[in-house]
Order: structure tokens, then C-alpha cells, then sequence
């Protein structure tokens, strides 16, 4: 009886399925490059852990985590719940602070360090510069873009108005 599954086990497929992002969230701009994150953090995380640069293992693991948690969070669309957390604030802060981490051990690892999985750790610490700067660039682009709209504070619909100069002395 080893073809007729039990309800236990298709249970439990489902929970396991229910974790992972949707498609159409994976096809998406963000979902490819939160996932190109976790992808390059995590790289370049192996590549220090077996590095003579091993100092610098946290800031990927962080930003591995970081990046994993917003993943998970965008794609079961967790940030609809809670409207406390400004998001795409939190998000845009997440990868201008990673960009700069990554760029500053990426040239240290590169150039202090001679072994050649320092030089790979350096390598991917670039390619995540790449796409922690881009992320934050299409983040800063969204935002401005929906405060210009008037989607916060005051609405900018109307051109300001010169002031009069009825008042002046110059005759």
C-alpha cells in the first residue's frame, strides 16, 4: 500500500509548499533581486568562512538573514499585516547600509588578503554591491515617485505662486 498517500504526508507537503514564494512574486522585480541577494550574500558568506579574511563573516551572514527574512516576508506578503514598519523605508535602509559593508570588506578582502578564497569573497562582495546598490536605487526611485504622486504629506498639485510685489517701496 506504498502508492496511496496519507493524509499526514500531503499535510505536510502543503506547509513545506506554503513557505516558498509564489511565482508571480518570484517573477517579479523585487522577488528577483531579494533572491539574487540571498543567493550572492550567502556565496560570498561560504567564501569568508573559508577565507584567511574569516573576520569579516558577519556582515554577509547579516545581510543573508536580512535579506531571507524580507524574501519570506514580500512573498507571504506578511508587510500587508503589519502597517507599523514603514517597509520599503526599512528595505531601502537595509540595502544602502549593505552596499557600503559590502564594497568597503569586498576591497579590504581583495587587497589585504592573498588567498584566493579572500579574492572570491572579495569578487562576490562586489557582485552583492551590485545588486544591494540597485535594489536601493529602484527603492529610492518608488518612493520618490509615490511622494511626488501625493501619495504622503502635502499634495503638490499646484505650482507655487510668485510672491506680490505690491507692498515694494521701489518706485
Amino acid at each position: 500500500m506504498g502508492d496511496i498517500e496519507t493524509p499526514d504526508s500531503t499535510r505536510s507537503r502543503h506547509a513545506i509548499f506554503s513557505l516558498l514564494p509564489s511565482k508571480e512574486f518570484v517573477t517579479s522585480r523585487k522577488g528577483t533581486l531579494l533572491i539574487g541577494e540571498v543567493v550572492v550574500s550567502f556565496i560570498d558568506f561560504v567564501c569568508f568562512v573559508v577565507s584567511t579574511a574569516a573576520a569579516f563573516v558577519t556582515a554577509p551572514l547579516i545581510e543573508f538573514l536580512a535579506a531571507l527574512f524580507l524574501l519570506f516576508a514580500y512573498s507571504t506578503k506578511i508587510n500587508e499585516r503589519f502597517k507599523g514598519f514603514h517597509w520599503p523605508l526599512m528595505d531601502f535602509l537595509r540595502c544602502v547600509s549593505a552596499s557600503i559593508i559590502f564594497f568597503i570588506i569586498s576591497i579590504i578582502s581583495v587587497s589585504k588578503y592573498p588567498d584566493a578564497a579572500s579574492k572570491a569573497a572579495g569578487l562576490f562582495g562586489f557582485i552583492a554591491t551590485i545588486f544591494f546598490a540597485l535594489d536601493f536605487y529602484l527603492i529610492f526611485n518608488d518612493l520618490a515617485n509615490f511622494l511626488k504622486a501625493g501619495g504622503g504629506g502635502e499634495s503638490t498639485d499646484d505650482p507655487p505662486t510668485p510672491p506680490d510685489d505690491s507692498d515694494s517701496d521701489s518706485d
